[in-house]
């Protein structure tokens, strides 16, 4: 039984089996507010079901201030029940949506969830300040798990469809984390004993507040 915790781009979470049932599933479409929602959006899902046995943290890309909230929340509570922790990249979620129609909310644009996916295809997402967030993939691998193929890399909008036509990928525009594939791409890693992301957050960019230099000494 998954857990599973993202905030890369609203916030959302889901419990799921691992033979991709969905016991529940809540989200927010507010890129801003996920601090205020996470823990009642976590209430909600962890009602519906049976306790969970991993916990699923969506790594991004996303940006720094989001990104680590939900990264944060879902360390905390595997670390508060013992639980291990399955970091998985956000844009895999996306495509076992679109290449399996995995389980969870649709949330990509120019394609139904199910459908026959034409390889290779890039999941994009918007990474503010004129840019875009893109992983290419081109199918799915033995284990049932996403194949990605290249990034996630940031494009800035002007150059990002140059680049997906030169890597011969469809653009797919994706507004959302569907929480219940993020937890089924989880649950196949784990069956799989594999490992398919790093623990550490896929951060767009550095974030704009940094720590003051220290101050310089004044000499006598």
């Amino acid at each position: 039984m998954i857990l599973a915790i993202d905030t890369s781009l609203g916030t959302s979470a889901a419990l799921v089996d691992a033979e991709g049932t969905v016991f529940g599933e809540a989200w927010s479409d507010d890129p801003l507010a996920h601090a205020e929602v996470i823990g009642r959006l976590l209430q909600e899902v962890l009602a519906t079901g049976p306790a969970p046995t991993h916990v699923a943290a969506g790594m991004g890309p996303g940006p720094f201030t989001g990104l680590r909230i939900g990264i944060t929340a879902a360390r905390t509570f595997a670390q508060a029940r013992a639980l291990p922790l399955v970091p998985v990249a956000s844009h895999d979620a996306m495509a076992l949506e679109r290449l399996a129609g995995a389980p969870g909310r649709a949330t990509l644009a120019g394609s139904e969830a199910g459908e026959e996916a034409s390889a290779p295809f890039a999941i994009v997402t918007d990474a503010r300040r004129r840019e875009f967030a893109f992983s290419v993939y081109d199918g799915l691998d033995a284990d049932g798990l996403p194949r990605r193929i290249v990034g996630p890399v940031l494009a800035h909008r002007d150059e990002i469809d140059t680049r997906l036509l030169g890597l011969g990928a469809l653009r797919v525009d994706a507004t959302a984390v569907p929480a219940a594939a993020l937890g089924l791409v989880a649950a196949r890693a784990v069956a799989a004993a594999r490992v398919i992301a790093a623990p550490e957050p896929l951060y767009l960019r550095a974030p704009d507040v940094t720590m003051p230099a220290a101050p310089k000494r004044v000499g006598t």
